[in-house]
């Protein structure tokens, strides 16, 4: 019964991580809802979209009196905004942002118009949009799952680090096991699908989602390396534990891989070098 309960813990604080991370990551969408009119407009505006296709914004706006456009410009660049009719059909303005290469962002409004009054959706705010190349479903989902199951695994040891009469061993090495296979193999791998690069974490660059996994990957090591002889390490499980628990927390996609325009404009071919850029 006590290891149920354990299970059962570790599965709560593995769920709750991924909840926190996802909904406070850079890649989740922006919504809300804004009053024009006497009436309320819901949105959801996306800041990830697949670079093999235009991304279209749908705003359902009922009230005919109320026109808008898009406002756009890539981001980090010099560049003119660029505005967009939407256009009006039945009760829905749409409107397109162009494709980018993988990793090119662009900086953009939802503005709605009424009485000659232009209204931002998201008031002063920009969103900001990355575009990804696509990722296969098979190797995304494995990786997900994977890497679930490896935090799941990591809290279970901790859990069992604190319990005098048990011995984390076997949890310790599922771990390293799961978290080498989903964040050393199959991350590179979507990594190289989705930007063009297996690698652009330290020492190569400053994606803080291929580094935090290298730290993590390094605590579970030692933690494996100090228990070896069948010794439970209780500290540095519990350590370690607590390290990937940490770096679950910081949201996902934080100064992941960013497409320099100075640097594509300035070759003459048509590059896709990825230059890592902090915001």
């Amino acid at each position: 019964m006590k290891k149920i309960l354990f299970w059962v813990i570790a599965f709560l604080i593995t769920v709750s991580t991924v909840f926190y991370q996802r909904k406070t990551g850079p890649t989740h969408p922006v919504s809300g809802k804004i009053p024009v009119n006497e009436s309320e407009i819901a949105y959801k505006l996306e800041r990830a979209h697949e670079s093999t296709r235009d991304y279209e914004i749908k705003i359902e706006v009922p009230d005919r009196e109320i026109s808008g456009y898009l406002t756009y410009k890539r981001y980090k660049t010099s560049d003119s905004w660029i505005n967009i009719p939407m256009v009006r059909k039945e009760n829905s303005l749409i409107g397109s942002l162009p494709q980018q290469p993988p990793a090119g962002k662009l900086e953009y409004k939802v503005m709605l118009s009424f009485q000659e009054k232009d209204i931002s959706l998201t008031a002063e705010e920009s969103v900001i949009i990355r575009f990804r190349g696509p990722v296969p479903a098979a190797i995304l989902l494995a990786h997900i799952i994977i890497i679930f199951l490896a935090m799941l695994f990591s809290a279970r040891a901790g859990i069992e680090a604190l319990d005098r009469r048990g011995n984390p061993r076997k949890l310790v090495l599922w771990t390293v096991g799961l978290l080498f296979v989903g964040g050393l193999i199959l991350g590179p791998v979507v990594q190289k699908y989705a930007f063009g690069e297996f690698w652009t974490g330290f020492p190569l660059g400053h994606d803080l989602t291929d580094t935090k996994i290298l730290i993590a990957m390094a605590g579970w090591i030692a933690a494996a390396i100090a228990g070896r002889g069948g010794k439970p390490a209780r500290r540095w499980v519990l350590g370690a534990s607590i390290l990937l628990l940490v770096v679950f927390l910081i949201p996902h996609s934080l100064l992941g891989s960013e497409l320099d325009y100075s640097e594509m404009e300035a070759s003459s071919t048509v590059p896709r070098e990825i230059v890592l850029l902090h915001p």
